[in-house]
């Protein structure tokens, strides 16, 4: 491999790309390892989940953190990439499979990643590793990180209550934010209702035991119990950080007034440095800046937040992370690694840093430690963003660019009002000066000419003397529907942090000193409202055009092209029902379950000794020879049993009732009463449970159930009458697709065929070609007497779906099929469509077996074909 090759793999190898496909073609068997409690709090929040608050990103990246701590126990990013490509600890499974800029190819990665790439990428990974696991979830902004930390630090408080001696959960978080702006955005993990990422039944909890903490002004200290926990932090990262000293101070500045280490790190005075008080300083804000890292480095088992990793983009972030090689000792950065030690010396550790930022990249290199991706192109085209369009002009003369600016987006904005607000225009001037003498009048003169009033400028410039607590306020309150500011100028607001979703419009004509802010500026009018996706415009000069291309380039890999290119395939449609409505019959099965106690009378017999036992022993075999047909005639192979070395708890008479009563719900004096009246004896069922603890939960309890509770099931049968689509509030739905796959009432294959035969609504987006095509073959043929695709509103909007419970969670779930049929017979079939590598997954057999059980009941048929069949022969079989 040529060496230019080899040094690419090395700087672009996204290693958590294939780690996310590991994850998907693994999940069933991953799901095992887990926590009966990590699996009730993923199946909550599951994007396929009707009522799930999280988007998909934010699941998957929840998905992926989860994967790191039960199945993959919190190890270092290096070493999960070994264990990986060696195919150990957990990815004996791994396919060796390839992925394009497409998706997946059946292409062997190893064509053109081999065993030298692997040691290089391997190597650049270790020589990164810290202390404690380092991650890095690179979501673009407006994809949810702040909601997405908060969930993860609310899994963590839950699992650390239930197992509170497992080192892999967080007793207490500490969230850093690296400036005052992203500070107040993190105020939502404290004012968010986490009910809506956290089961009911964990909510009084957290609510009760979660003690926030937000270190906001210079002068607060932080006012933790040493060892205590639950303890959420959330500081700007100014307030904790260690600072280096700036010049040698003398011995008696060290012991009484310097507030720093007087002592080298691991010392005897080190490990017991709170019973010597070393560091107490005479100024107030030193004192607060060491007392909260004092207080910090007293609690336990921490797990460390950073938002915002690398101030949204650019080379701050290999810094801030410790993932570029020359800059391992940034201060952030160090006063982990030194919390790190700290923790580990007196007895606990810090769980692991997971930093939070918008994209993977520095410059020409992937960050080798992200573990989750989700780009700015992916979130414009599903909707996360809004889609933007680019303006440029070439003009030098600040009156017409804001005079173009304006007159552009009020014709652009005119009529919108989305959630109730009045979209808003951002301009951002270099310096306070320009704002107030050049940019303000300008813009007047601008508005008056549309007769608009100077009363819907906002100035925030960062000056009390300018902006005052009232324009403060102002500003805070932009996403109401009660704010009537429109124009918002502004100087250095255009970093991470500013939230304000109905910014509409940027205009950014001087070249700032940072070229990165014309990124970051550019941003803050992309976070989407409103249920349609809407169009942010971005107003920029010629210079600040390509610098934003550039920007684009080393940040997200896209041009401005692609940027302003993106989802344009994508469009949002009105669907609207067509009358009149269409009914039909559907028969629901209902079963219920009755418990009914019998009356217990005389000695009972459990019959545990026709138990098998075998299959509980745990044999070693031993064999002379590699012919196992000349060992058995020779009869060398000898069988040991080493049931006795397994860890087996020993149950007491006292400690065997109380197990069985936990699942019974009897008094322990009744079971005890029980167990004395069998057959066997309690000493007899003594000694089967200490010699085979799982016969207990496998037999003894089981067998004990059914003596005490008779099971009776009774079922029936409810004929509905449903509506194939509900009456929408506002007249129509709002459906996204692409153009190419979708049809209308309107279209000439419709219209030649009867009204009645299909469209109960005027739209229909589908979701890959095969549906399409087979959609048109349906209304062409004439054994088919009605047709309708009833899979594209999957959301409550339709009562035509299929409950069944899904193999995986265990829960109760809708599904929804892509087509319902009525032939010319009057009898109706029912339609999925599915790709070929899906027919085997579990969760589609589920699907599959419930729909043929309502079908059959409804007196109608259920079929599934594959998408490379529609065209085909198999057809046919559909309708047959």
């Amino acid at each position: 491999m040529a060496k230019g090759k080899q040094e690419t793999i090395e700087l672009n190898f996204s290693f958590y790309s294939y780690l996310l496909r590991f994850y998907r073609h693994n999940k069933g068997a991953i799901r095992k390892h887990y926590r009966d409690l990590s699996k009730k709090f993923l199946d909550f929040n599951d994007s396929e989940n009707a009522k799930a608050f999280l988007r998909t990103p934010q699941f998957e990246a929840l998905e992926i953190y989860i994967f790191l701590k039960e199945f993959q126990n919190n190890r270092p990013v290096h070493q999960i990439f070994e264990n990986w490509y060696k195919k150990k600890n957990g990815f004996e499974n791994r396919k060796e499979i390839g992925l394009t800029g497409a998706g997946e190819t059946q292409l062997s990665m190893f064509d053109r990643f081999d065993e030298k790439s692997y040691e290089k990428v391997f190597k650049r990974m270790k020589k990164q590793a810290r202390l404690y696991p380092n991650y890095i979830f690179a979501l673009t902004m407006g994809a949810g990180k702040t909601i997405l930390m908060a969930t993860c630090i609310f899994y963590e408080f839950i699992l650390a209550n239930k197992f509170p001696k497992d080192k892999n959960y967080c007793h207490n978080a500490l969230v850093f934010a690296p400036d005052k702006t992203v500070l107040q955005s993190l105020k939502e993990i404290q004012t968010f209702e986490m009910d809506k990422v956290v089961p009911p039944e964990y909510v009084n909890f957290l609510s009760s035991h979660i003690q926030f903490h937000f270190l906001e002004e210079a002068g607060t200290s932080l006012s933790t119990l040493d060892h205590s926990r639950f303890n959420l932090i959330i500081s700007n990262t100014q307030k904790i950080i260690l600072k280096k000293q700036r010049k040698e101070a003398n011995p008696t500045a060290k012991l009484f007034g310097s507030g720093k280490l007087t002592y080298n790190e691991k010392s005897i005075y080190d490990q017991a440095a709170d019973l010597y008080e070393f560091d107490v300083p005479e100024d107030e804000q030193d004192l607060t800046t060491n007392q909260r890292f004092e207080k910090i480095r007293r609690l336990g088992q921490l797990g460390i937040y950073i938002d915002e990793a690398h101030h949204a983009f650019g080379k701050n972030l290999g810094k801030d992370t410790g993932s570029l090689e020359d800059t391992r000792k940034t201060s952030l950065r160090n006063t982990v690694d030194l919390l790190a030690k700290s923790l580990e010396n007196s007895g606990t550790h810090v769980v692991a840093c997971y930093n939070y930022t918008g994209t993977p990249y520095v410059g020409q290199e992937i960050l080798p430690e992200v573990v989750y991706a989700y780009g700015l192109q992916e979130a414009i085209d599903n909707e996360y963003l809004k889609k933007v369009i680019l303006h440029g002009y070439t003009t030098t003369k600040d009156q017409d660019f804001i005079s173009l600016t304006i007159a552009n987006f009020l014709k652009a904005t005119d009529g919108l009002r989305p959630e109730g607000m009045l979209p808003k225009l951002a301009i951002f001037g270099s310096t306070i000066r320009e704002v107030q003498q050049i940019l303000r009048p300008v813009v007047e003169r601008e508005l008056a000419k549309h007769g608009i009033s100077s009363e819907t400028i906002l100035v925030n410039v960062g000056d009390e003397k300018i902006t005052t607590n009232d324009d403060i306020r102002e500003f805070n309150r932009l996403d109401t529907s009660s704010s009537e500011k429109r124009f918002i100028l502004l100087v250095n607001k255009g970093r991470e942090g500013w939230n304000c979703r109905s910014l509409f419009g940027v205009g950014l004509f001087r070249e700032p000193t940072s070229k990165i802010f014309v990124l970051q500026a550019t941003m803050r009018c992309l976070r989407q409202i409103g249920d349609v996706q809407h169009t942010g415009h971005v107003y920029l000069s010629r210079s600040n055009m390509e610098i934003l291309n550039d920007e684009l380039q080393q940040n997200f890999r896209i041009s401005a092209d692609e940027f302003q290119g993106a989802c344009k395939k994508k469009n949002i449609y009105e669907v609207r029902v067509v009358p009149p409505p269409r009914k039909i019959k559907l028969k629901r099965i209902k079963r219920q379950f009755h418990i009914v106690e019998k009356e217990q009378t005389g000695t009972i017999s459990l019959a545990l000794d026709q138990v098998d036992t075998e299959k509980y022993r745990l044999l070693h075999y031993t064999q002379e020879g590699v012919s196992a047909a000349h060992a058995v005639k020779q009869k060398e192979v000898k069988a040991e049993d080493l049931s006795h070395l397994r860890d087996q708890r020993v149950f007491s008479e006292l400690t065997l009732v109380a197990e069985i009563a936990r699942y019974l719900n009897k008094p322990c004096l009744a079971i005890g009463d029980m167990l004395a009246d069998t057959a066997e004896g309690i000493d007899k069922i003594l000694e089967m449970v200490n010699e085979f603890n799982a016969l207990l939960y496998d037999e003894l309890i089981p067998r004990l159930f059914h003596k005490l509770y008779l099971i009776t099931s009774i079922e029936s049968t409810e004929e509905y009458d449903i509506e194939l689509i509900n009456k929408p509030e506002n007249g129509f739905y709002e459906v996204s697709g692409e153009e190419d796959k979708v049809a209308r009432n309107s279209d000439p294959q419709a219209v030649k065929m009867p009204a009645e035969k299909s469209f109960h609504m005027d739209t229909y987006c589908f979701d890959s070609n095969p549906e399409r095509d087979l959609f048109w073959r349906l209304l062409q043929d004439k054994k088919v007497k009605e047709v309708y695709f009833t899979g594209m509103l999957t959301h409550g909007q339709s009562d035509f779906y299929v409950q069944y419970i899904d193999p995986e969670s265990h829960t109760v779930r809708s599904y929804y099929p892509d087509f319902l049929v009525k032939k010319d017979d009057d009898t109706y079939v029912i339609i999925e469509v599915k790709g070929e590598h899906q027919m085997d997954d579990s969760i589609v057999k589920a699907k599959k077996d419930y729909a043929e059980q309502l079908a059959v009941v409804s007196g109608m048929t259920y079929k599934m074909i594959g998408g490379q069949s529609v065209g085909g022969a198999r057809y046919h079989e559909l309708l047959n």
